[in-house]
């Protein structure tokens, strides 16, 4: 038996990568262009986006791929919690060349405790730059 689903896949990415030439075909990819330099509420408007779609899925990149980062931002989380989707936990694990998806993440009324899980999950996965890498 065959199981998929398809939805649109929708990603956010800095505003940058946006440009020409390559900006019609980032959007036409399902890119969401986003200014980290500007506080414009993306939670909030990523939220509207899956009130009004039925079948929305957005993918957020991860931190820290350019620059170490001390601690997780957490607008994936607020959207996650705000649109009431779950969050899918995925990783592409370079030491081990492997990729995958884990658990599905159901938001409750403890970020500390929801955090602390999705932490776990990736605590053994190593990126691409490790002496990156900030849990």
């Amino acid at each position: 038996m065959n199981l998929y689903f398809k939805n649109d896949l929708y990603w956010m990415g800095k505003k940058q990568i946006f440009r020409m030439p390559f900006g019609l075909l980032m959007k036409w990819l399902g890119g969401i262009p986003v200014d980290r330099s500007r506080s414009n509420n993306l939670v909030a408007s990523v939220v509207e986006e899956f009130k009004k779609s039925d079948s929305l899925v957005v993918t957020v990149p991860p931190e820290g791929s350019r620059s170490k980062v001390d601690s997780w931002k957490t607008g994936f989380y607020y959207i996650a919690s705000g649109a009431g989707v779950p969050i899918l936990l995925a990783f592409l694990d370079y030491e081990n060349k492997t990729g995958g998806y884990g658990p599905l993440i159901t938001t409750t009324d403890s970020i500390e405790n929801d955090m602390s899980r999705i932490k776990e999950f990736y605590k053994d996965i190593s990126g691409r730059i490790n002496s990156k890498k900030s849990v």
